[in-house]
């Protein structure tokens, strides 16, 4: 009888918990996408200052990783592993060069990964 009320209390105790700490997980995850948008956006910069121009909307964010080996200024890799090409729910970012709201835009989708969305699923851009 004593270990069904311990096993009760446990199942109440994870019901109240668990949503919680999910909350403040997607919260993080939120706060990581932006602080990645702006270390991307640095990386970007430095791409720029060496070779002149953003990377075009067809190069995409790989040539931040991997040498295309046609331009001579390259000086890379200007990000530190590939895996920050991808937001926190390893969607890859979406880039634009020229962009809407500047020489380019960088975005994520949010934690569905699907344009618009509030609260987890909302879109963060760089330019916001």
């Amino acid at each position: 009888m004593e270990m069904l009320v311990v096993l009760v209390l446990m199942g109440l105790i994870a019901a109240v918990a668990i949503p919680q700490v999910m909350k403040l997980l997607e919260s993080a995850k939120h706060k990581a996408a932006r602080i990645q948008l702006e270390t991307l956006s640095q990386s970007l910069t430095n791409y720029q200052i060496d070779v002149g121009s953003y990377p075009t909307t067809e190069q995409g964010l790989k040539i931040l990783w991997t040498d295309p080996k046609t331009i001579n200024e390259w000086n890379g890799p200007y990000v530190r592993r590939e895996q920050q090409l991808l937001d926190p729910w390893n969607h890859p970012f979406i880039y634009r060069s020229p962009g809407k709201k500047g020489p380019y835009d960088l975005i994520t989708l949010g934690a569905d990964g699907v344009e618009g969305g509030k609260g987890d699923d909302a879109d963060i851009s760089a330019n916001d």
